[in-house]
């Protein structure tokens, strides 16, 4: 929550160009899936087909998003985002890490990497729990993106003394 409220603050530090949050996780699933219709997008947040109906309205509004065939040749009609939208997203990513940044500044290397590693392993929990995987950009040991990671055998019980 310290860190949410963290964010919050920059986004008013800034200015009114930064992204509403639902905004900004849209455009964010947009950008790294590549287009999608509002039922996927419903689907891959657990939301309702209306909820997500009226969030990208509002991004085709301010012409963050706009609609476009589908390059597979399904029926739907899906949403891309734009080059407004992908400018304001690469905005609002650059003051979200410039803000982590500033909370792990004196930080050694090691415990940012460490936190790293912890927030993937808590990401990839949540995402196994709901059964929705996020898609990454970065090679996971040549898993496909949302695909959840392969159970691990148990180590075999330690041999005990007589």
């Amino acid at each position: 929550m310290l860190l949410s409220r963290h964010q919050v603050l920059a986004r008013r530090e800034r200015d009114p160009e930064r992204l509403e949050r639902s905004a900004y996780l849209l455009l964010s699933r947009i950008d790294t899936q590549g287009p999608m219709s509002i039922g996927q997008l419903a689907e891959a947040f657990g939301l309702d087909t209306s909820t997500v109906n009226r969030q990208t309205a509002a991004l085709l509004r301010c012409g963050l998003a706009e609609r476009v065939a589908d390059p597979d040749g399904g029926m739907a009609r899906k949403l891309r985002i734009t080059v407004e939208g992908g400018r304001r997203l690469a905005g609002d990513r650059e003051v979200n890490q410039s803000c982590l940044a500033r909370v792990v500044a004196h930080w050694s290397p090691e415990e940012v990497r460490e936190l790293e590693d912890v927030l993937v392993r808590l990401n990839r929990s949540a995402e196994a729990l709901e059964g929705r995987y996020w898609p990454r950009a970065e090679e996971d040991h040549a898993r496909p993106a949302c695909q959840p990671p392969m159970p691990q055998e148990p180590a075999p019980p330690a041999p005990t003394a007589p």
